[in-house]
């Protein structure tokens, strides 16, 4: 996993790995290009009595944080067999497109002695190797990668003067595997130009004494142009590191800070970790809008593709999360950006880039020779649906109007027409886990408020045929999920059905339907979640405790999986599955729901604990742990996860005001 740390500003995603190593490094868009790769991070080095010891060396002890309410990094690295420990202080700057490293490196040894710090980077500009250029710039001693619109700028200073020692190479081609090998002999060729596959590396000579400290401190600026990234090179050297660096901290702490939120009730590392949660979701946040799934490009090593898309449904519990926070402007950002991709038939694709253009997608658009949409229904729904949650944290009723026609009302004109005419539920689509096709209990739930939010705007505004239609298919929509969708024998809601059409005749009575059954915990949180039945229905109570029974782990490392037999990078051939953050949080959720009285809330804490004694000491939050030993897996962060803490903990905190206000 790439995301130890994660730094942005809209335009740069930066992520540090456990040994702080740039591992991503997002430009000129949050998730759009990413020109680090996996296999090459930018390594660092010491040099020290003759023999050099690279970050990545197990030898090396890492304490890995984020600077109290701010995003700067605070990272500790011990080398006790060298007598050397390193100080990292990162940031990119909230203003400009610069990534800005400051290192105190310490001689823990009695002894005076030359150190040597290497930084190396290769860049693989646009994601490819082959094509780019680097070279060394004497007139303002750096070095400079390049390739079309594409320039990353490297320097540094250490007490006031550039580094050293540079070279510039081949790398990766030819048995070649970079100017870092140089490195290890403690001096490099100064060799000043490569272009194709290549690398580069600098070094600061600094002098120890016994027990002393000195400071390196090491930039990359990046722009489309030469001219734009020196630009901003001349920037840090005129307002100086230090100034940057103290700015940039004083701006997040002022905008995590700004809350009026009430944390006095929640132990401190909860609260931290909402801030931190807050603030990790930022950094995925696009200027344009997009809010992107994660960052971490390691997941390419697993699969064909990466997380760095927007998807609707993601991207919108996001959305949620920063309105209930009390940052609206992003969501507001990230709806106008819906506004401009929805597609002309009023739903929305599988996923976008965050120039707006349509995603990867593994959905066809014809299967056993019938077309079919290749969509989740579920990630046009939570849009409006979100939506709805916007207007009442902002009342922003001039945006709601200037968007009705073009968002609001052609999303809802879909839901209520693609709908399947035996049942009156949606027709089939992908479900939300985008793992099987059919009408899901969760994305019919979803539709039902979704389809309320629009007869809400339409109210609203006076729209009162709009209001109708959109009220009365979300009703029929409602009936149709206890009718179709909840097994009353067993007493349970299905994963999702499918209608056998190739035997059915025209009579509506002789529906056949196929049924999934196997549990998942989407279809409970759905029917809960949107209003679908109040949680002291007997249906729903049944419901829940047959999925509690199922989904809930009693051993290893408990927490809630997502439906039986997931086989997503499940450790062991048999296992349960893995827990997610998201689906144990909503369980958290339904504690927090169905708590009558302050005392009940205890179990819902224990359940925010649960997260929080997993999160990475950064703060970061993966997709999933594995059941056994705990470790987190697949993408980190999963910004979606993060959403989920915000959200689960400001219900918490909302609960329990209310009881503390009604002294229950």
């Amino acid at each position: 996993m790439a995301g130890n740390i994660v730094l942005g500003n809209g335009n740069i995603l930066v992520a540090l790995d456990k040994n702080a190593q740039v591992r991503d490094f997002y430009f000129p868009e949050v998730g759009s290009e990413n020109h680090v790769n996996l296999k090459y991070p930018h390594k660092i080095g010491l040099w020290v009595d003759g023999e050099i010891s690279w970050t990545d060396n197990p030898e090396w002890e890492f304490s890995i944080d984020y600077k109290t309410s701010t995003m700067a990094s605070d990272i500790t690295a011990v080398n006790n067999r060298l007598n050397i420990s390193l100080s990292f202080l990162d940031i990119v700057y909230n203003e400009k497109n610069i990534f800005l490293r400051q290192i105190a490196i310490k001689n823990l040894g009695k002894k005076e002695r030359l150190v040597k710090i290497y930084f190396n980077q290769q860049f693989q500009i646009y994601a490819e190797g082959h094509g780019n250029t680097a070279f060394f710039n004497p007139h303002k001693q750096s070095i400079v990668h390049y390739k079309g619109k594409r320039v990353f700028w490297v320097s540094g200073l250490a007490d006031g003067k550039s580094f050293d020692d540079y070279c510039v190479g081949v790398a990766g081609v030819k048995g070649k595997e970079g100017t870092w090998k140089d490195a290890e002999e403690g001096a490099l060729s100064k060799n000043a130009v490569e272009h194709g596959s290549v690398d580069s590396t600098i070094g600061f000579s600094l002098e120890m004494g016994g027990e002393s400290e000195r400071q390196v401190v090491y930039w990359i600026t990046a722009g489309k142009y030469l001219s734009e990234a020196e630009e901003l090179h001349d920037y840090i050297l005129d307002k100086s590191p230090d100034h940057i660096m103290e700015t940039t901290q004083d701006f997040w702490h002022a905008w995590v800070e700004k809350s009026e939120i009430d944390f006095s009730s929640l132990p401190k590392e909860f609260a931290d970790l909402f801030k931190k949660s807050l603030l990790i979701m930022r950094t995925h946040v696009d200027a344009g809008g997009g809010i992107i799934a994660s960052g971490d490009g390691a997941i390419l090593q697993y699969g064909y593709d990466n997380y760095s898309y927007v998807w609707p449904r993601d991207a919108s519990f996001v959305a949620m999360a920063f309105d209930k926070a009390g940052y609206k402007d992003i969501a507001r950002r990230f709806f106008e950006f819906s506004n401009a991709v929805i597609s002309k038939d009023g739903y929305f694709y599988h996923k976008y880039m965050t120039d707006g253009a349509i995603g990867s997608s593994w959905h066809p658009w014809i299967k056993e020779g019938k077309p079919r949409l290749p969509i989740q229904e579920d990630e046009t729904a939570i849009v409006l649906y979100a939506l709805w949650h916007h207007y009442e944290a902002s009342k922003e009723i001039e945006f709601v109007e200037s968007i009705y026609n073009s968002l609001i009302k052609k999303t809802a004109d879909f839901l209520v027409s693609y709908r399947d005419k035996k049942t009156g539920l949606p027709q089939p689509s992908y479900d939300l886990w985008e793992h099987v096709w059919g009408i899901s209990t969760y994305t019919s739930a979803l539709t039902v408020a979704a389809l309320q939010s629009a007869s809400a705007f339409a109210r609203l505004l006076g729209k009162e045929k709009d209001e109708k239609i959109y009220s009365d298919a979300s009703k029929e929509i409602r009936e149709a999920i206890l009718k179709h969708l909840y097994d009353e024998k067993e007493g349970f809601f299905y994963k999702l059905i499918n209608i056998d059409n190739n035997n059915n005749n025209n009579n509506n009575n002789n529906i056949i339907i196929i049924y999934d059954k196997v549990v998942d915990m989407s279809s409970i949180y759905g029917i809960f979640n949107f209003g679908i039945l109040d949680s002291e229905d007997e249906r729903f109570k049944k419901a829940y405790k047959y999925t509690e029974d199922r989904l809930f782990l009693g051993n290893g490392q408990g927490g809630v999986i997502r439906f039986e037999g997931d086989e997503y990078y499940r450790s062991e051939a048999g296992g349960p599955g893995n827990p997610w953050f998201i689906t144990t949080l909503w369980d958290v959720k339904y504690r927090i729901k169905t708590a009558k009285k302050k005392s009940d809330l205890k179990k819902a804490l224990s359940g925010i604990k649960w997260a929080a004694d997993r999160a990475l000491s950064s703060g970061i939050f993966s997709e999933q742990i594995d059941w056994i030993s705990g470790q987190q897996l697949s993408v980190s962060p999963l910004i979606w996860s993060h959403a989920e803490y915000v959200l689960t903990t400001l219900m918490y905190l909302d609960k329990l005001k209310e009881f503390e206000t009604g002294n229950q």
